[in-house]
């Protein structure tokens, strides 16, 4: 039998990310009596915002796709959608550098059905020599052969694309425009698995699942806030800077009673651990069924993002990507960021697998960049910088590279009322919004089953099996 709200099992949601979010509503939904607890003051993980100098920036650029049915859920149950719209269809302007001006090329998704839908604008990619192009249908015939049995995370994808006639001028001037923000590390590093899992689901797929869509106010505006806001208006308990410092799992029964916040003893009838996979490795007792040094080996892939404000408009399109030029992509973020447009103009410069520059002072970056953009954007050049920040994502995300997929665990932990969630789990996808939210709503059903719950569990993204 289904329990009663007023004897609702107790779930305790460790970690307020995007994962842990989305677990702590899931649940709460299905009323359970939830406590959410966030170590840190603020909630929102990697997907969070600040203010400077009156300005909003996110500490980083996220996007997601048409694809990522997951996530738009997440964001239509908060009812936020409208502020992150998707594009009617893909278009993304690629400008390059050159001798006598930035050129710039297009991918459109076209009329054709998938996997065609592209074709029109790829053969008409300037950025690549005509025999780069012609070679571009052997590759996308090898990504759609691959079977779910065939050995994807024993090698490249870098090295997979040249094996199926792409040359290295083919594949860091298209195919690590997508791979680089996606997986968080260049084709020549990431896995075969995952990269051949954001292109047979995000371009290949169906015609429209790479349309691009991204917040126009603020991530903790999007997400954060009105989850939390949700979260205490259905009676949560909610907590930040409430660090975890013991799991206890009773060695009779291998169920968790307990966790330790702060010293204090917090009883809970099931438990997500929503937090990066260092810290599970950390937190998770011995005797279960994750290796801490399994979770530790899945290492770590930086992002960082600058910063500029303009003091005119320097960039006509809302996001542009760069080719042969430190800039991998930009947003106009005026609108998101609280600036008059009268006033100038607002741009993030994201810079995905960041190994290089994570080391560097925010003065050297800013620098850089600045000239880096002055170079693609011809406005730029006579336009005035009044204001820049950087903003640094150490462990953005864990690194994509062969001999991953065997060290993300699904959402069993081995005990019987623990459950593990976050990109870095086994959700089938790269670290992304989207992976993340999935693997907090699969973490939610596995938990609502374990105390007792069958009404309201809620539905399992696509391509989970129960």
């Amino acid at each position: 039998m289904s329990r009663t709200r007023s004897a609702a099992a107790h779930v305790v949601v460790v970690g307020g990310g995007l994962a842990g979010l989305s677990a702590a509503v899931a649940c709460t939904d299905a009323g359970a009596r939830v406590t959410l607890l966030e170590g840190r003051p603020r909630f929102g993980g990697a997907t969070w915002s600040f203010e400077r100098k009156g300005l909003a920036f996110d500490n980083g650029q996220h996007v997601y796709l048409r694809c990522c049915t997951a996530y738009r859920r997440f964001l239509a149950r908060l009812g936020t959608e409208a502020d992150a719209p998707l594009q009617e269809r893909l278009e993304l302007p690629v400008i390059a550098p050159s001798a006598s001006g930035p050129v710039t090329a297009w991918i459109r998704r076209g009329r054709l059905p998938a996997p065609l839908h592209l074709l029109p604008s790829l053969l008409a990619y300037r950025h690549l020599p005509i025999a780069d192009r012609l070679r571009l249908g052997a590759a996308v015939r090898a990504l759609l052969a691959l079977r779910a049995g065939d050995p994807l995370d024993q090698e490249t994808f870098g090295s997979f694309l040249a094996r199926h006639g792409q040359r290295q001028s083919a594949i860091s001037g298209l195919f690590d425009l997508i791979t680089l923000p996606t997986v968080n590390v260049r084709s020549d590093e990431a896995s075969l698995s995952l990269g051949a899992k954001v292109f047979r689901t995000g371009i290949l797929g169906e015609a429209d699942a790479a349309d691009l869509g991204w917040a126009r106010v603020p991530l903790s505006r999007l997400h954060v806030d009105p989850a939390v806001a949700l979260l205490e208006r259905a009676g949560a308990t909610v907590r930040r800077k409430a660090k975890v410092e013991k799991l206890e799992v009773s060695s009779m029964t291998g169920e968790l009673p307990a966790v330790l916040v702060d010293g204090e003893r917090l009883e809970a009838d099931a438990l997500v651990l929503a937090v990066p996979h260092e810290a599970a490795a950390e937190l998770l007792p011995p005797g279960g069924a994750v290796e801490p040094s399994a979770l530790r080996g899945l290492g770590n892939s930086p992002i960082i993002d600058v910063h500029l404000v303009y003091d005119r408009k320097v960039l006509d399109h809302p996001v542009a990507a760069g080719l042969r030029s430190p800039v991998q992509f930009v947003f106009d973020r005026t609108q998101a960021a609280g600036l008059d447009p009268s006033e100038g103009q607002c741009l993030a410069v994201s810079v995905s697998g960041a190994d290089a520059e994570q080391g560097e002072r925010p003065e050297v970056l800013i620098e850089r960049y600045q000239g880096a953009l002055a170079e693609l954007l011809p406005a730029a050049r006579s336009a005035r910088v009044v204001d820049a920040v950087v903003s640094r994502e150490h462990a953005a995300t864990f690194r994509g590279v062969p001999g991953t997929a065997r060290l993300r665990p699904g959402p069993e932990s081995g005990f019987t009322n623990v459950f593990l969630a976050g990109s870095w789990t086994d959700t089938g996808w790269p670290a992304t919004m989207e992976g993340a939210v999935r693997s907090g709503v699969v973490a939610s059903s596995f938990a609502l089953h374990a105390v007792g719950t069958h009404r309201g569990v809620p539905e399992l993204p696509e391509g989970v099996v129960a």
